[in-house]
């Protein structure tokens, strides 16, 4: 992968002014106070490396899904001070991505400074993907950087479009290793293989499921998507999540994957409740046999069992989408069994990709980053190259 691009490393920054697309989509609470910096600490290697070659540094992102142009709680100055602690520098501020004030503060940068542009997708042009916003954009930076592993799936025109009007152009740290750490469950991974998918639907992951019969031995199905799956072998699933209109392509999937060897395994027992609800009647119901007035919101104690042992006796594993309701504290063990499973297996030599998203934030919350190989920070983006398909943002940095 890495033979197709030109790394930072390969760039000479002294004198420079870098303009990086970083992914600083982080979540805020009430207040406004960043919750999970680690899209923020993802991005300093690369920060630190330019501004250590004696270039400066402008960087730009999106946060949110701003409607209706600037808004407060979208604004990207609600970072600085996790940005600034972080840098152990303080960071100049854009009120706009692009207009005089950019321009002038872009201009006048000296080597060493850091400076931050305001919300990109407070110009619909960003996710439209202008050229001419694009090269707005451009007329800031000398050298552009793509950094955004989280937004590489989309063509935008800070991510796909920008790259054209830069002579020199380059990959940065986060999306170098997101790329290469993907591609060592793709290509040539250590077996036994195992994939464990998670998550309310089936529908969202069909394409990645078809690719990985292709790869995987083992393939775990947890969450509300196994209510599907439960349904379509005959059982009774009550108020479970099922899509209906998948019913059928269930069942071709499982006979897909016997015909390959591949083993689907499917949860035994379902910890239930009455509604969607932390503090509602539960139970603990066998796989098929949930009562009518029931709904499946984590895998049970057996599953717990079931799935952690196929994990520990694995040497590649990717997980991605949790096992329950993660957020209510009642329906957490089957997604943190999982984690404490895929732990163990790295700890003993095997190769553990967590696939962004709600697994990604399953193993920050429950404290497991440190203890697997590699905890992605692209949902969208991991699941769609691993699905085979190109990254507008990554093609446009191919040389």
């Amino acid at each position: 992968m890495s033979n197709k691009f030109r790394s930072v490393d390969s760039i000479e920054f002294k004198g420079k002014k870098a303009l990086i697309r970083v992914d600083f989509n982080v979540p805020l609470d009430g207040d406004l106070k960043v919750t999970d910096d680690t899209r923020i600490r993802a991005a300093l290697p690369t920060i630190q490396k330019i501004l250590g070659d004696g270039g400066a540094v402008i960087l730009m992102s999106h946060l949110g899904r701003p409607k209706e142009g600037p808004t407060d709680k979208y604004s990207l100055k609600h970072v600085i001070g996790n940005l600034e602690a972080l840098l152990g520098k303080s960071v100049k501020f854009a009120n706009d991505c692009i207009g005089d004030e950019a321009v002038n503060l872009a201009a006048s940068l000296q080597a060493g400074e850091v400076l931050l542009l305001e919300n990109l997708r407070f110009y619909k042009e960003e996710e439209k993907g202008n050229e001419e916003f694009a090269g707005k954009l451009a007329k800031l930076g000398d050298v552009y950087v793509n950094d955004a592993f989280g937004t590489a799936h989309r063509a935008h025109a800070s991510t796909a479009v920008i790259a054209q009007f830069f002579e020199e152009k380059a990959t940065g740290y986060l999306m170098l290793s997101e790329l290469e750490n993907a591609d060592k469950v793709l290509e040539n991974p250590e077996r036994p293989y195992t994939a464990i998918m998670g998550g309310a639907k089936i529908s969202d992951k069909i394409l990645i499921i078809e690719r990985l019969l292709e790869k995987v031995d083992n393939l775990i199905i947890g969450g509300g998507m196994s209510y599907t799956f439960s349904k379509a072998k005959g059982g009774q699933i009550g108020n479970s999540l099922c899509e209906e209109d998948k019913l059928d392509y269930v069942l071709e999937l499982m006979k897909k994957a016997e015909a390959k060897g591949v083993k689907i395994i499917l949860p035994v027992d379902t910890v239930t409740s009455k509604s969607f609800a932390n503090d509602d009647e539960q139970g603990l119901a066998s796989a098929g046999e949930i009562p009518a007035d029931m709904m499946g919101l984590d895998i049970g104690p057996e599953t717990r069992k079931l799935f952690a042992d196929v994990i520990k006796n694995s040497k590649t594993i990717l997980w991605n989408g949790p096992m329950g309701v993660f957020e209510m504290s009642s329906f957490v063990h089957g997604t943190v069994a999982v984690a404490e499973a895929i732990a163990e297996a790295t700890e003993n030599g095997a190769f553990s990709l967590i696939g962004g998203g709600d697994s990604a934030a399953a193993v920050n919350k429950f404290g497991f980053t440190d203890k697997v190989s590699y905890v992605s920070t692209g949902g969208g983006a991991l699941l769609e190259h691993m699905e085979g398909k190109v990254l507008p943002g990554v093609a446009a940095l191919q040389v």
